[in-house]
């Protein structure tokens, strides 16, 4: 099964913007593993500027450009060199490809992407994606990364999304405010109602919400690509969700 992982920054950092050293780990094992057994894994990794505001010790997540820039630049650094050095430990070769939306629209650069993902794919490597925010001003193609995913799964024509954030999937209301919201196991269609379920952005560090996950998965399904939203607290979840197991909210891509 080829597979397209996105991690938010939620999901990588604790709430002071440093890397969250166990889980990063434990993610990096479970997605060599889920390797080792067959799957073709593409990672699709925020975390950039979250965790660049902890490296160099900003007290909030920056408004203005050029230190959220800044701040991307740093932390794609230490970003890549964690993945680097983690899944070297279980003998695997991690890619890094930075996106803008220009790569996204251009046809020409387009299809160098695709080349590249599709090579680094036969050539057993495994591909983390994230968007070139040291460069990209205008959020409008891309913008965050649960978009992002969606146009890599079909762009590598994937059989399943995975979006792993703080989150445990889609709830008939919100849980932080109605105690009698349940999780929603399975989707077989995005409506205005699922999609009016959805609030705003997620954590402080972040720049997703349930929105732009509900987008995603709509994207995804309607190119017949099975979504899965669900919690990243606990990596190991994956091999369920792999297997086809009732965790998290699943989106039904359509045939």
């Amino acid at each position: 099964m080829r597979i397209v992982v996105k991690v938010g920054t939620s999901t990588l950092a604790h709430e002071t913007g440093n890397l969250n050293i166990r889980r990063v780990e434990q993610l990096c094992k479970v997605l060599s593993d889920l390797k080792n057994a067959g799957h073709e894994i593409v990672l699709v990794s925020s975390g950039a500027i979250g965790m660049g505001v902890g490296k160099l010790g900003l007290r909030e997540r920056p408004s203005d450009m050029p230190t959220k820039q800044a701040a991307a630049a740093v932390g794609q650094c230490e970003l890549m060199y964690t993945y680097d050095k983690l899944f070297s430990e279980y003998h695997h070769t991690v890619g890094q490809i930075l996106l803008t939306g220009s790569d996204i629209q251009d046809p020409q650069r387009r299809e160098n992407f695709h080349n590249t993902l599709f090579r680094l794919l036969a050539l057993g490597a495994l591909p983390i994606i994230n968007e070139n925010d040291t460069v990209a001003t205008e959020e409008i193609v891309i913008g965050d990364n649960d978009t992002l995913a969606a146009v890599v799964a079909q762009s590598v024509r994937a059989e399943l999304l995975i979006l792993l954030s703080d989150i445990e999937g889609l709830y008939t209301a919100d849980p932080k405010s109605d105690p009698a919201a349940e999780l929603i196991h399975t989707v077989r269609e995005i409506t205005p109602e699922l999609l009016a379920l959805a609030g705003g952005s997620g954590s402080a560090l972040g720049t997703g919400g349930m929105a732009t996950k509900l987008r995603a998965a709509q994207a995804a399904c309607a190119a017949g690509i099975d979504t899965v939203i669900a919690n990243g607290g606990k990596p190991e979840r994956l091999y369920a969700i792999v297997a086809g197991e009732a965790v998290g909210t699943r989106f039904i891509g359509r045939e």
